[in-house]
């Protein structure tokens, strides 16, 4: 346990993240966040330093975690002129979590092959709470061999791992997970909202989907959130509405048609223009069960 750890991006993943490591028996020696006082709070709680300068995270650890938000996030701490996570950045490694777009992920890693650094995609099919008790899946993407260097950090975090490939294959593969996810959530809602309108019974229903060929991970996970209209967040309509994009956005880079995903990039974008977007994914039921929004 001999490499110090940061993070930048200390939200709701992020820090339980840095807590779990933390416990471990890690020196977390630093933690940033765009929104300042988050990562104060959480520097309080930890022990350790909240840098204002992104070099200043760089040069307080070895091993450096990123938990951002979409591909400008990222853009802006690594690649953007002046202060950045890059700079003195020569045998520093970044691991980054988030759920962005493959080209981004490769851009960083080649940036930080330039500057004598390693980067680490860890794209993450997993919830707050299993951050918090090191019980994440981990897709990873980068160098084999740094991926092998840092695996006794990644298993205190994670109960599976999977390492796919070169720069951004992990992140491919994240996005089709989460643009697979989004599609059958979409479609359990208007299975759901239509059953309601037939005036069936709802728990009589969820358990012919469970034992039919409705099944589904997201009928256990979502299913009765969407009858209760319990949809407090776990994962966004706001980032599944981006995660699909992701997923579009490769479709059409190599020429295929996918109406399915677009029609449910529409449906999460709907959520997003209602004012809607801050709750769970299975809030998309507000939009097909009747006499909900329309």
């Amino acid at each position: 346990m001999s490499k110090t750890i940061a993070f930048v991006g200390v939200g709701r993943m992020g820090a339980n993240m840095a807590r779990r490591l933390k416990e471990c028996g890690y020196s977390v020696t630093a933690v940033y966040d765009s929104h300042r006082p988050i990562a104060v709070a959480l520097a309080e709680e930890l022990g350790c330093a909240a840098p204002e300068k992104l070099a200043e995270v760089t040069a307080a650890a070895e091993v450096i975690f990123t938990v951002v938000t979409n591909d400008e996030s990222m853009r802006g701490i690594f690649l953007a002129p002046g202060d950045n996570l890059l700079q003195a950045a020569a045998n520093k490694i970044f691991i980054n979590c988030a759920t962005v777009s493959p080209g981004i992920h490769r851009q960083v890693y080649e940036a930080a092959k330039a500057s004598g650094a390693y980067s680490l995609e860890a794209s993450m099919a997993s919830s707050i709470s299993h951050a918090r008790e090191g019980k994440l899946y981990l897709m990873l993407a980068g160098d084999e061999g740094v991926y092998n260097e840092v695996l006794p950090i990644l298993e205190q975090m994670s109960v599976n791992r999977r390492f796919i490939g070169g720069p951004g294959r992990a992140a491919e593969v994240k996005a089709l997970v989460n643009m697979v996810m989004n599609i059958n959530t979409a479609g359990l809602a208007e299975g759901l909202g239509l059953a309601a309108a037939l005036g069936h019974d709802l728990d009589m229903v969820r358990e012919v989907f469970s034992q039919t060929g409705a099944n589904s991970r997201v009928l256990e996970t979502d299913g009765g959130d969407m009858v209760a209209r319990e949809h407090d967040c776990w994962f966004s309509a706001e980032h599944a509405a981006k995660d699909s994009g992701i997923a579009g956005g490769m479709a059409e880079s190599v020429g295929l048609n996918l109406p399915l995903n677009l029609a449910t990039i529409s449906q999460y974008q709907k959520m997003v223009s209602l004012g809607l977007g801050d709750l769970d994914k299975s809030g998309i039921a507000e939009l097909t069960f009747k006499g909900r929004h329309a």
